[in-house]
């Protein structure tokens, strides 16, 4: 039996809340409980590649601090740079 999407979605907030940082920790865990639900397949999919990216080279592209690569210029990467984390 393969995973259900309610299996998937569960499994990425949980990768998205424990990313190693604080501060990924915070950003990526709450964007997931807030937009994972409307996310599509193919967005999931696409969040779950920038999932597999180290902590820091994504804060980086979401601040502007190094350039986004071309792979992950898509509508996924723009909501989670829109994305405003509370503290």
């Amino acid at each position: 039996m393969g995973e259900t999407r309610e299996m998937r979605c569960k499994r990425l907030l949980h990768r998205s809340r424990y990313r190693g940082t604080k501060e990924s920790d915070l950003l990526f865990g709450q964007f997931a409980a807030n937009h994972l639900a409307s996310l599509n397949d193919d967005q999931l999919g696409r969040y779950e590649v920038l999932l597999d990216e180290p902590d820091h080279e994504v804060v980086a592209w979401i601040y502007g601090r190094s350039p986004l690569p071309a792979r992950h210029d898509h509508d996924v990467f723009e909501l989670l740079r829109a994305f405003e984390p509370r503290v």
